[in-house]
């Protein structure tokens, strides 16, 4: 392990941890408008990220870094979590599947924000296109941080918000088909997800099932980013 991993690998936790952070505070944010204060008493309404990482050390601090160092800065893994009252969810599920889609949403305008700032670097001629992972810089030095930075922020995020969509417990996607399915038929697939040990099979599935998507998923993110490029 040299600095140029550490390097790396610090440029991937801090955009992990980022975006992690503002998922979870736009659950707490929109719960919190939908009548919810538990995450907002807890302060999580925040993006200061010492109060998930309060409640959540393992999963943004320990396992991450373990991740990274174990596979040399190719793989990253980890979690966060906003609280919320489960009756609440029960009385206005709608409200409840609003306050879930929040948190993709978040990580789908981090992406969206990267995308429009690397296009700026672009036209301004201080990135180009490199694919490795998505810009380079073109005067090197600190601004060689920024754009990997940035094509870690719009990859990542991508990713992010694409899986936390699959619409399997305990992922946000499962409660967000509370938007689409009878309320009667969501509280009942609310009261299924709760059983036993079916979260930890949630997430067994749904790891199973994204690298079949996650490619795909990908490639057209970077043909709509390189489309405003040669049109």
């Amino acid at each position: 392990m040299d600095a140029e991993f550490f390097a790396i690998a610090l440029i991937w936790y801090v955009a992990f941890l980022f975006s992690t952070v503002c998922h979870e505070a736009a659950h707490a944010l929109v719960a919190k408008w939908g009548g919810d204060l538990t995450a907002y008493a807890g302060g999580h309404v925040t993006l200061d990220p010492l109060p998930h990482i309060k409640r959540e050390p393992f999963g943004l601090v320990v396992i991450p870094w373990l991740c990274l160092i174990a596979s040399q800065g190719t793989s990253l893994f980890g979690w966060g979590s906003a609280p919320f009252d489960p009756y609440w969810q029960i009385r206005y599920p709608k409200r409840a599947a609003v306050m879930a889609l929040a948190g993709p949403v978040s990580n789908f305008l981090i992406a969206l924000v990267a995308a429009i700032t690397m296009h700026i670097g672009i036209a301004y001629g201080v990135f180009t296109l490199n694919f490795s992972p998505v810009i380079t810089s073109t005067h090197g030095g600190f601004l060689e941080g920024a754009a990997m930075f940035l094509s870690v922020l719009f990859i990542l995020n991508i990713i992010l918000g694409v899986f936390n969509l699959l619409p399997i417990p305990p992922l946000d996607g499962y409660s967000v088909l509370g938007l689409f399915v009878p309320e009667q038929m969501y509280l009942n697939l609310l009261n299924f997800a709760r059983s036993s040990g079916f979260s930890i099979l949630g997430i067994i599935i749904a790891y199973q099932v994204f690298p079949y998507l996650v490619r795909p998923v990908l490639e057209w993110a970077m043909y709509l980013f390189m489309l405003p490029l040669v049109s």
